[in-house]
């Protein structure tokens, strides 16, 4: 990975292993800056909000030469785990899950050298971290319930549908239209995992869930990377979108989950003072970092993070026919889903999940969105009812001590119940 703002990767198209290079010996894809007026357009509220004033080249600079940047720690292991067995240095599953379900394990000597290289990275603390203010993060996410939930999913995810890259990667890959329901449970389970006291500290339950989603990445690129895996390389285009998981789209995704989340928050009445938001902002930039984002984009402050993802939004393509599939399978993948009551309340707990659903949908994302998206308008009623609701819980409850402790106890029972929507034989 480069670490200086002009110095992209040395061969982007050998660490993507397409058969094309950047576009015309640009030290950008084709996608850079290639929807720049609708990105402005989409960002518009970041500049509202957020307070964003200007256009800043030298950080559109950064990000799109990040395009061709990889994690390099990761990508080591990725490479290591699929040398053939016997291999000198080869790295097994087996030795991936005991290294990171237990110390000693990823201390044993032998351990491979690609393996020793991450597990020093995400078990090495950086002096910026501060763990009492990510525990505090983590209460004020798990306090947000049912919102964080509903922004994760509608704002960050199917908003990130609208623009091309990593939507045709996850239709490339089948990871939503093949099996939305799971890949849902999987990302609800994961977020609502970061809020638990203490996950996140090393060798932790959401430490490892997260050091493993950096690996599953890194395969990923190492997969579209095989030499005999023509089908795949023939599906994936480096020149016009950069490496299939690279930082740019990387800072992309650690902005949607934690700028994106509290000001989605906050437009369904939910208040977030300053050191609520800067103990957010601190857990997401420690995760960021267990999941190998690079330091350029790692920050725990709110007001940066709005004009990163501004940035972020003006260096982004357009909308690609995989954003409209993808949204559609999450809507669908509501009817999939269990929800507690008798067997005869389903399809009606089933219709409004996805009216709710629908409802939220166009208020954050907007017509123009929906209608790109290819999904039905639906007047903003959901957050008529959710907006008065916040107002008491956070405006007044809040407030307090006891106040606190009651929201605390009502965001863990909403997330245990969304969870076990998605997984029926849930206690």
């Amino acid at each position: 990975m480069a670490d200086a703002v002009d110095s992209p990767v040395d061969n982007p198209v050998d660490n993507a292993g397409a058969s094309s290079g950047s576009a015309a010996g640009s030290p950008y894809p084709a996608r850079f800056r290639a929807a720049e007026a609708r990105g402005a357009r989409i960002g518009r509220p970041l500049r509202w909000f957020g307070g964003v004033r200007g256009v800043d080249e030298a950080l559109l600079d950064r990000i799109g030469r990040a395009f061709f940047e990889q994690d390099d720690a990761g990508a080591e292991l990725a490479a290591a785990m699929r040398l053939p067995a016997g291999t000198p240095g080869r790295v097994t599953h087996r030795q991936l899950r005991e290294a990171l379900a237990d110390d000693a394990a990823g201390a044993e000597v032998g351990t491979p050298t690609a393996l020793r290289r991450l597990l020093d990275e995400v078990t090495t603390v950086p002096d910026w971290v501060d763990w009492d203010l990510i525990e505090e993060g983590a209460a004020v996410q798990r306090r947000l319930g049912q919102n964080s939930s509903d922004v994760l999913l509608q704002l960050s995810l199917v908003g990130g549908y609208r623009f091309g890259g990593p939507t045709d990667l996850l239709a490339a890959t089948g990871a939503l239209t093949g099996g939305a329901l799971r890949r849902l449970e999987e990302t609800q389970e994961w977020a609502i995992g970061l809020s638990e006291p203490g996950a996140l500290r090393p060798y932790a339950p959401a430490w490892r869930a997260t050091v493993h989603v950096r690996v599953m990445h890194a395969l990923v690129n190492a997969s579209f990377a095989e030499p005999d895996r023509q089908d795949r390389r023939d599906r994936w285009d480096t020149a016009r979108w950069g490496l299939p998981i690279n930082q740019a789209d990387q800072a992309a995704t650690l902005g949607l989950f934690d700028g994106t989340l509290i000001l989605g928050c906050r437009t369904l009445g939910v208040r977030i003072p300053p050191s609520d938001s800067r103990a957010l902002m601190h857990l997401w930039r420690w995760v960021g970092h267990l999941l190998g984002v690079h330091p350029d984009f790692l920050v725990d402050d709110e007001r940066e993070r709005h004009r990163l993802n501004h940035h972020v939004l003006l260096a982004q393509a357009g909308i690609s026919e995989a954003g409209p599939r993808l949204a559609r399978a999450v809507v669908a993948a509501q009817a999939e889903r269990t929800y507690r009551g008798p067997s005869w309340w389903q399809p009606f707990r089933a219709g409004f999940e996805r009216e709710r659903l629908l409802s939220m949908l166009t208020a954050f994302l907007g017509v123009r969105s929906m209608r790109e998206l290819g999904l039905p308008l639906r007047p903003p009623w959901a957050h008529a009812y959710v907006l008065p609701l916040n107002t008491w819980r956070y405006r007044v409850l809040g407030r307090t001590r006891r106040g606190r402790e009651r929201l605390d106890r009502w965001g863990r029972r909403r997330s245990e119940a969304i969870l076990a929507s998605y997984q029926p034989d849930r206690p």
